[in-house]
């Protein structure tokens, strides 16, 4: 049962953790945002579609968010309960700092526990969401708007160009349209003035164009026999296909097997299947081999024993250095070609298994990163707790000042922690296990520390303690230079 005590950290717990956790989620959206900006600009996307896709996205950075919210929240926790003198007041009690500390641990496990369970069920399902809907935001077109005197590329193998536009947005002047039909000739249509409205079911964009001609070429490409042809008009319709500037729904299936959009059971699975390939690719390649270098498993018979001693004597006698002085002149040159063809055909041939299986071992390598990051970032909000809890009882601060600050720092030091093991684990310079546990792996330590000093009430930033450490460093080093010229006195 909860006492009143554990009712009280909990309770100043739980708004400072809300505010920062979506106050921090909001700042990597934001990061987001603007990593994606140039792609989401001018598409005239609506409302929902951008709804979902900030979803999407919050939904992949909530595994990242959760860590440095507890150490925050936790840091500005213990910080105000020191500063207004409550955890002393607790710690005079007889409560120790470890007692007063485990309701938040229980929460810090809890929390872990959820954010384990989002990154295992949840982000690959929002991975695979946010990958479609930006697959589509980025295939569609730019919200139609032609511009006096720049050309529009957003309808596909057209490019348009008017020299203006009146401002009923419909009147337009010197029109300039190229279209591209088979990829080898363009075609060319010129009008000196026109009309641009849209159908009844919005479906299609008519261009009534007057006054111009219409130049085309038929032919193949590179011929000096090709024919043009240029025909005038009075009057030409021209229509473009408006669904082309809608977003075209992409099927999830296409990103299914990207290890992000998959849990740890299917990770296994995936991990074990891929092993096997570059056994089978070594086993492939030695069978692929034996066509270039076959041995003969038997002796030369036509030969008795007594010609394979002469043979062998009349070598030894003419002192042969190399195969090459074996071989008579008339085959030396179809010897060496063949040797050389033979060579040339197992480079290419080792080349490409090489590439294979180092694709294999890569792509095995990012399924662990994957599989291990779920993990990691887990157990990395109860290492970070161990962390911001005891921080907070030594500095005693509250608020967003120094708390932030000593937590910015150290969400610093565990963000490149956890960006230089994933690169030394692509780069196959740490196992896996190694590199992404590498922020538990320094920062736990770190945590055990604090806590041990947060137990015993150290002035580790305490500026009073390093101001009478550096004034008791002066004093002796004063007493020191005094007691050396009395010396040499």
């Amino acid at each position: 049962m909860f006492k009143k005590l554990d009712k009280l950290i909990l309770k100043a717990f739980m708004w400072p953790f809300i505010a920062t956790f979506f106050i921090t989620l909001f700042v990597f959206m934001m990061q987001i945002l603007w990593k994606y900006i140039d792609d989401l600009v001018g598409k005239g996307l609506d409302f929902i579609t951008l709804t979902k896709f900030l979803i999407y996205a919050s939904a992949t950075l909530v595994t990242l968010v959760m860590p440095i919210s507890i150490l925050l929240s936790s840091i500005m926790t213990f910080g105000k309960l020191g500063e207004n003198f409550e955890l002393v007041a607790i710690k005079s009690s007889g409560i120790s700092l470890l007692r007063f500390m485990r309701p938040l641990f229980i929460v810090s496990i809890f929390l872990s526990g959820i954010a384990f369970l989002f990154a295992n069920y949840i982000a690959p399902v929002a991975n695979l969401k946010f990958a479609v809907i930006y697959n589509d935001i980025y295939r569609k077109s730019p919200a139609f708007d032609l511009k006096d005197g720049v050309f529009y590329n957003g309808f596909r193998g057209f490019s348009i160009k008017v020299g203006k536009k009146e401002k009923d947005k419909s009147t337009l002047h010197n029109v300039l349209i190229y279209e591209q039909d088979n990829g080898i000739q363009d075609n060319t249509i010129i009008s000196e003035s026109g009309k641009m409205t849209v159908s009844a079911d919005k479906k299609f964009l008519e261009f009534r164009l007057q006054n111009g001609h219409r130049y085309s070429e038929k032919g193949e490409y590179n011929s000096t026999q090709n024919e043009f042809v240029q025909m005038g008009f009075k009057e030409y319709n021209k229509l473009f296909d408006l669904t082309q500037l809608n977003i075209q729904k992409t099927s999830d299936s296409l990103f299914m097997n990207n290890m992000r959009m998959k849990t740890l059971r299917q990770l296994d699975k995936d991990i074990d299947s891929i092993k096997k390939i570059p056994d089978s690719l070594i086993r492939q390649s030695r069978n692929d081999l034996k066509a270039y270098l076959s041995y003969t498993k038997y002796k030369d018979t036509t030969r008795s024993k007594k010609q394979m001693q002469i043979a062998t004597t009349k070598i030894i006698d003419k002192n042969v250095h190399s195969f090459n002085e074996l071989i008579p002149d008339s085959l030396k040159e179809f010897v060496q070609e063949q040797a050389a063809s033979t060579v040339a055909s197992i480079k290419s041939l080792l080349e490409v298994t090489g590439s294979v299986y180092d694709n294999q071992v890569d792509d095995i390598v990012l399924h662990k990163i994957e599989w291990h990051k779920k993990l990691s970032l887990s157990i990395a909000c109860m290492v970070l707790f161990f962390i911001g809890a005891p921080l907070g009882s030594i500095i005693r601060k509250g608020g967003l000042g120094l708390p932030l600050v000593v937590a910015l720092i150290f969400f610093m030091i565990f963000y490149l922690l956890n960006i230089f093991g994933e690169k030394f684990t692509k780069d196959h310079l740490l196992n896996p296990i190694i590199g992404m546990w590498l922020p538990v792996i320094i920062l736990s330590p770190v945590g055990f520390f604090l806590t041990y000093k947060a137990m015993h009430d150290s002035q580790l930033f305490n500026k009073e303690f390093y101001y009478r450490i550096i004034k008791n460093m002066r004093i002796a080093s004063k007493n020191f230079i005094s007691f050396s010229k009395k010396i040499r006195t």
